[in-house]
């Protein structure tokens, strides 16, 4: 350890010997090698210490590297995720324009057709049909109740009101 040879200790034994003497010597050696155990073990525990901070520092500087990694895909991500969404935007508008403008010959020759209604006329128009007129109590009165006995050949029959069945004497004749 300290580059001490045997012919170095056995010369400090025998000076220990003379000036110690016999009966304290026994002591002195044990004292001394305590001492020297728990210098050992001091000095291992300062290693341990000092590896363990030199890991924690590698531990800490790989955590950190891996938080910048993290970040940095993440901003990425992010950004293509953005780009991502303005080209569908875009497209969208797009799509958008493009329908209009498809359908603008579709409506020129609907108003060319039809006779030409102005565009709020038109709007007028699919209002109509949105929410078509209810008839009056006076036109509904006007009508004579049905008997389901008679069979009307020229009758109108409207998607409104169900064809009378034939019943089984008018089935006979």
């Amino acid at each position: 350890m300290f580059d001490i040879s045997f012919g170095e200790f056995a010369l400090i034994g025998v000076v220990a010997l003379v000036v110690l003497g016999p009966e304290r010597l026994p002591a002195v050696a044990r004292t001394v090698g305590a001492l020297v155990a728990r210098a050992q073990r001091f000095v291992a525990n300062v290693k341990a210490d000092m590896q363990q901070q030199a890991n924690l520092q590698g531990l800490d500087s790989i955590r950190q590297d891996l938080q910048e990694a993290a970040q940095s895909f993440r901003g990425q991500l992010e950004a293509e995720v953005q780009q991502v969404r303005d080209t569908i935007d875009q497209g969208a508008a797009d799509a958008r324009a493009l329908a209009d403008e498809a359908a603008e010959p579709f409506h020129e020759a609907e108003r060319t057709i039809h006779g030409g209604p102005a565009p709020d006329a038109e709007a007028e128009a699919h209002e109509a049909e949105a929410h078509p007129p209810e008839a009056s109590p006076a036109a509904q009165a006007d009508v004579p109740p049905r008997d389901e006995n008679q069979l009307d050949l020229f009758d109108d029959v409207s998607p409104s009101r169900p064809a009378s069945q034939p019943s089984a004497t008018q089935a006979r004749e």
